[in-house]
């Protein structure tokens, strides 16, 4: 059962879950496409994203410089269902929504500037130091630093079938 417990513990994470949603939309993207989307920094994506690797729920795939990940495959039944659920509920989540628009304008931003890479840093207004406002924190209503509530998966909660 310790697989079971690692594998749902991967997934009770607000950024991990804001990157499978957009891979479950995607078959393939770039790290600088999820900082953009989230709005997060390089090393913090990486970081989800090895944790999303580690438990064998993306791989990637390296060219040059970049790094490309994509879903793998489920390889047990739990897994499967799971994860069908999860992209069902996600779905239906009211910030699904701002997520696949903000992540489609970057790559219209991104195609026509034929560069994958993030912006230069903003200054904070809060603590002065370069690079230490997100792109999220600009973009939020009223510079709310506030991160969207995605649904935590609770022991019991049942997935509607429908939809």
């Amino acid at each position: 059962m310790r697989d079971v417990a690692q594998f749902l513990k991967v997934l009770g994470d607000e950024a991990r879950l804001q990157i499978l949603w957009l891979l479950f939309n995607h078959d393939e993207l770039c790290v600088c496409d999820m900082m953009e989307a989230l709005g997060i920094t390089q090393s913090k994506a990486s970081r989800h994203l090895a944790t999303l690797r580690h438990a064998g729920l993306v791989v990637d795939r390296r060219d040059g410089a970049w790094s490309y990940y994509s879903l793998s495959p489920a390889k047990t039944g739990l897994e499967r269902a799971v994860l069908q659920s999860l992209r069902r509920e996600l779905g239906r989540h009211p910030d699904a929504n701002r997520l696949t628009k903000d992540l489609k304008q970057w790559l219209a931003r991104k195609e026509r500037s034929a560069a994958c890479s993030a912006p230069e840093p903003t200054q904070s207004k809060s603590s002065g130091k370069p690079g230490a406002r997100t792109r999220a924190a600009a973009v939020l209503p009223n510079n709310s630093k506030s991160q969207p509530n995605w649904p935590s998966i609770a022991p019991g909660r049942h997935v509607s079938e429908t939809g």
